[in-house]
């Protein structure tokens, strides 16, 4: 696999996780797979709206969606995409403590 391709991966994957709602549809997956009938109710955007999400986040490989019947149900695909975001929680971890830092001691400058 060249360079090019892991690098459109990485791009697909990050893109499809930076939005709001679909972190939340993250979050709430976790707890296993769910039928669209559930998920709808418990967020409050257009039905479209979460549809959509929901269309992203299997296009680019992170939930598996499943036809049962008349219910469609989704669930995450790899649960490792948690561990990339405890990472990504870490690294924002960091730059509130480095701006905290920063603060005090600009705190101490000005007195």
């Amino acid at each position: 696999m060249s360079q090019k391709s892991v690098s459109d991966l990485r791009i697909k994957i990050l893109s499809a996780l930076s939005d709001p709602t679909r972190l939340e549809l993250l979050e709430y997956l976790a707890g296993g797979e769910r039928c669209v009938c559930e998920i709808i109710p418990a967020f409050s955007r257009s039905q479209s709206t979460i549809s959509k999400h929901l269309n992203i986040l299997h296009e680019n490989g992170i939930l598996d969606r499943r036809i049962d019947g008349k219910r469609t149900l989704y669930r995450i695909k790899n649960p490792r995409i948690f561990n990339l975001l405890k990472e990504v929680d870490a690294i924002a971890l960091d730059q509130i403590s480095e701006l905290t830092n920063a603060g005090k001691i600009l705190e101490a400058s000005i007195k």
